[in-house]
C-alpha cells in the first residue's frame, strides 16, 4: 500500500533550494557591494537632512548673537542699554514705544530731586501718532528745528543729533506728578521717523 505524499507546509524551506524560492519575490538576491552602496547612500541622505538645516541654524544665531553685541557694544559706549525699557518703567515714565519698533535703547537716573527716562526708537508714522497720542499730543504740536532735549541731557547718553534732518521737537508738560515730556524727532527717512525721549520727574 502506498501513502499519498503529502503537500510540504509553507514554513518548510522548497526542497529546490532554487534562489527564485528563497527570496520570495522571484528576484535574485542583491549582492554584497550592492547592498554596502545602498546603505552608504541612505546614510548620505540622512545626514544631508539633518545636518544642513542644522548648520543653517548655528549661522542664524551667530549672526543674531553677533548682531547683538554689536548693539550692546554701540550704545554701551555713550551709557544706553539696548533693548526696552521694563513695562514698570514705561508706565512710570509714561513712554508708551510703539511696537514693532527697532534700534530701542535707554537709560535711567535717578536721585533725591529727579529721576529721568531716556529713550529711542524708530518707528513708522502711525507708530508715531499713536505715541504723540498716547502721551497726550499729537505730530500738530512738533515744531520744525525746536531741539527741545538740554545739551546736558544730551551729554549724558550722546546724543548729538547732527544727523540731517529735518529736526522736530516739542515739551509736553503735566500736572505733577505726571511726568514732563521732552521728545525730539529726526524725519530723514520719511516713512520711519527716529524718536528720541526724555521723560523727568519729581518725587
Amino acid at each position: 500500500m502506498t501513502v499519498p505524499r503529502q503537500p510540504s507546509s509553507p514554513d518548510s524551506p522548497d526542497p529546490s533550494g532554487s534562489p527564485e524560492s528563497a527570496d520570495g519575490g522571484g528576484g535574485p538576491r542583491e549582492d554584497r557591494r550592492h547592498m554596502i552602496r545602498r546603505r552608504w547612500l541612505t546614510a548620505t541622505i540622512i545626514v544631508l537632512l539633518i545636518g544642513v538645516p542644522a548648520g543653517y541654524l548655528v549661522i542664524s544665531a551667530n549672526q543674531s548673537r553677533n548682531s547683538g553685541r554689536d548693539k550692546e557694544a554701540k550704545y554701551s559706549a555713550t551709557g544706553l542699554t539696548a533693548g526696552w525699557p521694563s513695562r514698570v518703567q514705561r508706565r512710570l515714565y509714561d513712554v508708551p514705544i510703539p511696537p514693532y519698533s527697532r534700534e530701542v535703547a535707554y537709560y535711567e537716573t535717578n536721585n533725591w530731586r529727579t529721576s529721568r527716562l531716556y529713550a529711542q526708537f524708530l518707528t513708522s508714522n502711525k507708530g508715531l501718532d499713536k505715541f504723540l497720542k498716547r502721551i497726550g499730543t499729537s505730530t500738530g504740536e512738533l515744531k520744525k528745528n525746536d531741539i527741545t532735549i538740554s545739551k546736558r541731557d544730551r551729554k549724558v547718553v550722546g546724543w548729538e543729533f547732527t544727523d540731517p534732518g529735518p529736526w522736530l521737537g516739542l515739551t509736553h508738560v503735566k500736572k505733577d506728578p505726571a511726568p514732563t515730556l521732552d521728545v525730539v524727532v529726526n524725519r530723514a527717512n520719511s516713512e520711519h521717523p527716529m524718536v528720541y525721549v526724555v521723560s523727568t520727574t519729581t518725587p
